[in-house]
């Protein structure tokens, strides 16, 4: 089935056989299809601006972590089956969403983000710690304006996403570690760049980061992070964290929270714990 200009595809078509062994294979896909119809994804961007100017002038725009817990409007776009039907190859019928992130670097001066693996931060959170991202382009995302680099493979590798990791200066840099030297080779980096409403998949376990946002073009992604039902929420995580079912059932045991109502007093309480940036 051909899809029209700028329509996502549905369901099944969404990636085919050989897309998803390459995600296996490498630990993450480039989706050069539009993810979201042109409308919605223009709401979206709309709704992104909109929280952005009211930020306040303290807060640095790539700390925008789990923003749905304090905004439930956008639910409309994580629960979207245009996401899910992404996902839904790569880890099955049953999913969760495990979180969001809005990582804007300004132009000029854009935070770095040093090499790492998702899996490292959630380590003691999810049991099996399976988390697949989809990164949506809000705006072009390239070389020069710091767009994300992967280390393809690196998700299979004998440390299953728990490398050691280095403390690096937080004044430049988005987190406070990066991977050692010694455990990462630098050279193995592919560039994922990426149109507006393009996306890259990718493992939790897969060593990733980008450069810093010295142009004068604005880089922005939405990180929606998606899981299997049957991967269970630690009880000491669902002090700072709760997990929403997106589609399917549970199959872990999980508790689900509200999609339709905000939770400000746990994005309050993951902010005092330092638990948000990733």
């Amino acid at each position: 089935m051909t899809s029209q200009p700028n329509t996502p595809p549905k369901g099944q078509d969404r990636l085919d056989a050989e897309q998803v062994e390459r995600f296996r294979r490498e630990g993450s896909l480039l989706v050069r299809e539009p993810v979201l119809p042109p409308a919605e994804f223009e709401a979206l961007r709309a709704h992104f601006e909109q929280k952005l100017a009211r930020l306040p002038a303290d807060v640095r725009p790539e700390t925008m972590d789990v923003p749905h817990f304090s905004d439930p409007s956008l639910f409309r776009w994580l629960l979207a089956d245009d996401v899910l039907d992404l996902v839904e190859p790569l880890i099955g019928p049953d999913i969760a969403l495990f979180a969001s992130h809005f990582i804007c670097k300004p132009r000029g001066n854009g935070k770095r983000v040093p090499w790492h693996e998702d899996s490292a931060y959630w380590k003691t959170m999810l049991d099996p710690l399976e988390v697949v991202t989809v990164w949506l382009a809000i705006d072009p995302s390239r070389m020069a304006n710091g767009c994300m680099c992967v280390m393809p493979g690196t998700h299979a590798s004998g440390k299953k996403g728990f490398s050691d990791y280095d403390p690096v200066d937080p004044a430049t840099n988005v987190f406070n570690i990066e991977i050692t030297p010694s455990q990462r080779d630098d050279t193995r980096a592919v560039a994922c760049e990426l149109e507006p409403n393009q996306a890259s998949l990718h493992d939790a376990r897969l060593i990733h980061g980008s450069q810093a946002n010295t142009s004068a073009i604005r880089r922005c992604g939405y990180t929606m992070r998606y899981m299997p039902t049957r991967a269970r929420l630690s009880n000491n995580a669902r002090k700072v964290h709760q997990v929403y079912l997106a589609r399917g059932r549970d199959h872990g045991g999980n508790t689900y929270a509200d999609p339709a109502r905000a939770y400000p007093e746990l994005a309050r309480y993951r902010e005092a714990a330092g638990a948000g940036g990733h």
